[in-house]
């Protein structure tokens, strides 16, 4: 579930549709603004606990910025184990590429933490073949051999 930022003005009816707005382009007010850049620092800190309390009031587990990466992709591409299985826990959906094509696993092998790849594999159902580097191809392009045997994959 990604933050909207605008919603597209409507054309003029006859009459007024109450369900639909025909004033001016909605955005979020700033202290959602705040607390959603508060919840994707938390997941590049590795701040598991907080981010955790979100979660469990309600906050989505797949929330996306505006660049398309997921809590999960933040945590995944700076390391946090810890950050990753909990947001697993709650549901993050592991197989969510970025504007960019990037899955959060392929993220982790370019960075070559080992530990978010294992956890991800083993308890994310990630789909290695997803994006462009995909997960496989990226192991290979940066001799990640240890990854490449989790993947149960050669050279």
């Amino acid at each position: 579930m990604g933050l909207p930022q605008e919603q597209p003005q409507t054309a003029q009816r006859s009459q007024p549709d109450p369900s639909t707005s025909t004033t001016k382009p909605t955005t979020l007010p700033p202290e959602a603004l705040s607390l959603a850049t508060k919840l994707f620092d938390y997941a590049r800190a590795g701040s598991t606990a907080p981010l955790a309390q979100y979660l469990t009031a309600g906050i989505p587990a797949n929330l996306t910025n505006h660049k398309g990466d997921t809590l999960l992709m933040l945590a995944a591409y700076h390391g946090h184990v810890d950050t990753v299985s909990m947001l697993l826990d709650h549901g993050a959906d592991a197989n969510v590429l970025n504007e960019r094509g990037q899955s959060p696993v392929a993220g982790a092998v370019f960075k070559g933490y080992e530990g978010v790849v294992r956890v991800l594999v083993e308890r994310g159902g990630v789909d290695l073949e997803a994006g462009r580097p995909n997960a496989v191809e990226a192991a290979r392009m940066f001799r990640r051999e240890g990854m490449l045997a989790l993947f149960g994959v050669g050279e």
